[in-house]
């Protein structure tokens, strides 16, 4: 599904056709689909940057789609139909790789499409490395971790990840996110692996089946979810002793909710998200998609997102900018996953691994959830 250099070079000058189009005809769409995940992170991208956009721009309307999680298959059969309904994507940097690759995302040059920093640093430095594909423009860095209830694990709460497998120290159902991703990899870490020779043993057949093997050990007390808001509901409702989520979700079930929800740091897996841009779309409707992403991917609005949720900005110079959550008035670096008490084990998660196996793992993994 891969495109020609050709027609490559013809979707990367899309951008620059749609800004001259708009310009000289005064026509941009007045509606946008955008498409997150729902639940705490999606209204903190609400309230950051949509609603600040719109009262900015009288007349544009926005509707939010929470298909995040299935993103490429959906792209996928949009441009196979020919009928591409959504303008712009919200999706993990290792989709954004899968994406880019199928050609199914636009490549963008973010020193020409997206605002410099207040210093006038260019996009390009001020992302950095975070930039991890031509279609992908980060806008935070986030961990999937545990949380657990402080209620129902005694006097003894987990201070190792591993407790999701000690079913006699902790008894009780857990959720995890019904996809390989993460799940392999803690498998692995507990069982035995070292963390620097988890992707080497994952790439295997041998380690696939020893990481399945593992998770074997607990299937039978596992509620499998798929929207970020469902372990956060499940914790408060006392339905499982643990689960995993990202750390931005637990967060508003702690701090906003006061559940009884305490954070597993240890082995939280870094990762980023950030939106990407459906390729093919109409040049009325790229120009406003376009003139939106420079707004929403500033400096200030990506700060101002932390004010919602405890997700990193992914610009540099966004982070001095990170001060107390909108409505608690609570500090919320400490409540970051690059804070260096909740970082001392990270899982540094491998995005080239994720976008080169994924589609094979997904089989075996559905496959093994069936049986």
């Amino acid at each position: 599904m891969k495109l020609t250099k050709t027609l490559m070079a013809t979707t990367a000058l899309t951008v620059a056709a749609a800004s001259a189009y708009a310009e000289s005809h005064g026509n941009m769409a007045d509606s946008m689909t955008l498409v997150s995940w729902g639940g705490a992170y999606q209204s903190s991208q609400q309230k950051a940057y949509v609603e600040p956009y719109l009262a900015a721009n009288e007349g544009v309307s926005a509707t939010w789609d929470e298909s995040s999680n299935e993103a490429v298959a959906k792209l996928r059969a949009m441009n196979e139909a020919g009928n591409v309904t959504w303008d712009l994507v919200d999706v993990v940097a290792s989709d954004a790789i899968r994406l880019c690759d199928e050609g199914l995302a636009m490549e963008i040059d973010a020193d020409e499409a997206l605002a410099a920093a207040p210093d006038g640093t260019p996009a390009s430095d001020d992302f950095g490395d975070l930039i991890v594909s031509d279609c992908f423009i980060p806008q935070i860095v986030y961990s999937t971790t545990f949380g657990y209830r402080t209620d129902m694990v005694g006097d003894n709460p987990p201070t190792d990840v591993c407790a999701v497998f000690d079913l006699e120290t902790y008894p009780g159902k857990r959720a995890l996110e019904k996809r390989p991703i993460n799940n392999m990899e803690w498998a692995l870490l507990c069982d035995g692996v070292a963390k620097a020779d988890v992707y080497d043993v994952l790439e295997t057949e041998e380690g696939q089946e020893q990481a399945l093997a593992k998770l074997d050990t607990i299937k039978d007390n596992v509620i499998w979810w798929s929207a970020g808001a469902d372990t956060p509901q499940l914790l408060a409702d006392g339905e499982v002793v643990m689960g995993s989520t990202y750390n931005g979700r637990l967060f508003s079930v702690i701090e906003e909710q006061k559940q009884p929800v305490a954070m597993l740091w240890d082995a939280q897996v870094f990762d980023l998200d950030g939106w990407i841009v459906p390729a093919g779309l109409p040049a009325d409707r790229l120009a406003r998609v376009m003139d939106f992403l420079k707004f929403a991917t500033d400096t200030q609005r990506l700060a101002d997102q932390a004010k919602y949720i405890s997700y990193g900005p992914a610009r540099q110079s966004s982070a001095p900018l990170v001060g107390k959550h909108a409505e608690l008035g609570i500090e919320m670096a400490p409540h970051m996953p690059t804070d260096p008490d909740n970082a001392k084990n990270t899982f540094l998660y491998n995005y080239e691994f994720w976008a080169d196996y994924r589609d094979d793992i997904d089989a075996k993994f559905q496959a093994w959830l069936a049986q």
